[in-house]
């Protein structure tokens, strides 16, 4: 192992904070940079599933073929703004590549690695933090309307099977016996026992933050402009409020991190997949556990906020401005899954996942420099995988043996 060594972490987001505390943890002296606290971009509005094995690609084969009627339903889970199609294209021609059968297993138990240890990992964070009530495990529960829409979710749990993820599968009565809150239009699910969810991502992160400036860390309100590279990589940051001096850099900026990486010469087909959620404060109905309704791509989340209904997919570019009527669709289908469901006072939210087109983040080092590491990509995963990607880049850091094999993961598999 390497001695203790400075490590600036750009990113406080999950993947960066959680980074930051098990850097922290092996003695470094460790510097968070993000122009936002802790936690407000795409960390603050997820669905909050902590999901051991949520390990299935987006791209599976067959998906191609829903596109079309997903686009044309306007209350489908899927947008592509015209504008767009042009840029988004070579994306999608990637992930039209990745979406196989072997590719897709491939996918899937490498994820799964990078899965199941999560719930124990975060269990440790949290309880050193002081709040080991954060995260709850009463399982997860995915529905279906149809019994042909459950028939072509088949593929997906033979994959899940195959990398050993434990599933009950259930009929119309056993749904409504393990959850009375739904409504009785649901013919089939499948029901994942050894997840959970986070009761409040936004505090997760904040009271991991603020735990890593407790013991010691750094946390700057800056925007990264530019490095100054020296013959061992970057020596210095440039920011929008000065210079920082850096020895180990760590790129841990969601969905921006692919402008950052660029910049330090890999080049990698990140996309900003936008998400949205609706949450209600005072629901009058409230699932005793996470629901994600397969057919229309999202999940009813029980919070300390409220209701959270998180899902959606949009692809208009990162810097585009929110069309909220994506997230008030999720109402509409919220208004069916929970008979009697208070609509009131909804508060609506957009972030922007950073997803690479085979479903895989990148972790591991630059390609150029010794003195960086990337951790970033894990689209609809981040808040599951923050733990292990934390772990294995402080090992990274420390000369040490990574706990899992990161080839799947480079940042030059594209």
């Amino acid at each position: 192992m390497t001695s203790p060594a400075k490590v600036t972490v750009i990113g406080a987001g999950i993947v960066g904070i959680v980074s930051a505390n098990f850097l922290q943890r092996d003695g470094h002296a460790v510097t968070v940079v993000d122009p936002r606290p802790p936690g407000e971009g795409c960390s603050r509005g997820n669905a909050g599933n902590i999901s051991p094995g949520s390990c299935l690609p987006i791209a599976l084969p067959g998906v191609l073929a829903n596109v079309p009627a997903w686009l044309f339903d306007p209350l489908g889970p899927l947008r592509l703004r015209l504008g767009y199609l042009p840029r988004a294209l070579p994306w999608f021609a990637r992930f039209a590549r990745a979406a196989t059968r072997d590719r897709a297993q491939a996918t899937a138990y490498a994820l799964r690695t990078l899965h199941v240890r999560t719930l124990d990992l975060y269990q440790s964070l949290i309880s050193d933090a002081g709040a080991p009530d954060l995260i709850t495990r009463p399982g997860q529960l995915h529905v279906y309307e149809t019994e042909e829409a459950f028939a072509g979710a088949l593929l997906g749990r033979e994959i899940l099977h195959e990398c050993g993820v434990e599933m009950q599968e259930l009929d119309g009565p056993e749904i409504r016996d393990l959850e009375p809150s739904l409504a009785p239009i649901f013919a089939r699910a499948v029901f994942f026992p050894g997840h959970g969810f986070c009761l409040s991502p936004l505090r997760l992160v904040q009271t991991l933050a603020e735990k890593f400036v407790r013991s010691g860390g750094t946390i700057l309100r800056r925007t990264v402009t530019g490095f100054e590279i020296g013959p061992e990589g970057p020596e210095r940051l440039h920011t929008d409020a000065g210079d920082l001096d850096v020895d180990n850099l760590v790129i841990a900026a969601g969905a921006w991190s692919g402008k950052l990486t660029a910049r330090l010469g890999d080049k990698v087909p990140l996309e900003a997949e936008r998400g949205y959620h609706l949450e209600l404060p005072d629901p009058g109905t409230v699932p005793s556990r996470s629901i994600s309704w397969g057919e229309r791509k999202f999940t009813a989340t029980p919070m300390e906020m409220g209701l959270r209904f998180a899902g959606t997919a949009e692809f208009a570019g990162i810097d585009a401005p929110p069309d909220y009527r994506r997230a008030r669709i999720l109402l509409t289908h919220g208004k069916r899954m929970f008979p009697g469901l208070n609509g009131e006072g909804g508060r609506v939210w957009m972030g922007a996942r950073p997803t690479f087109p085979d479903s895989r983040p990148v972790i591991g080092p630059s390609t150029r420099h010794g003195n960086v590491f990337y951790a970033f990509g894990h689209s609809h995963t981040g808040l599951t995988a923050a733990p292990m990607t934390g772990k294995l880049i402080a090992s990274l850091v420390a000369g040490r043996a990574p706990e899992i094999d990161l080839a799947p993961f480079r940042v030059d598999r594209f």
